[in-house]
């Protein structure tokens, strides 16, 4: 019987700070996260002129959850324009089953 996968350490690197972190997933995955959450805080940290790990990481999550609301709204559009082109054309099928 075929369960879920058996967690596994990731070691990674985040804005100079090591972590030892627990994939239930692929690990490659958390590696690739790792990283991309490392360049948005180096990026931060460049364009901010501030190499405080804390004020670089809450404005970092600022950033993200700016991006997952944005992507939510972008989500919900196309959700409710499905459903509006779903109704239309379940309108026209019965029309065109009635006829």
């Amino acid at each position: 019987m075929a369960g879920a996968p058996e967690p596994q350490a990731v070691r990674v690197t985040i804005f100079h700070q090591n972590y030892s972190l627990v994939a239930s997933d692929e690990p490659g995955r958390v590696e690739e996260l790792a990283q991309w959450v490392d360049e948005i805080m180096h990026g931060i940290s460049e364009e901010a002129g501030t190499i405080d790990p804390a004020r670089t990481a809450v404005l970092a999550c600022l950033h993200l959850a700016d991006q997952v609301r944005s992507l939510q709204r972008d989500i919900d559009r196309v959700k409710s324009t499905f459903d509006t082109k779903a109704r239309q054309f379940s309108i026209r099928l019965d029309r065109a089953i009635g006829s």
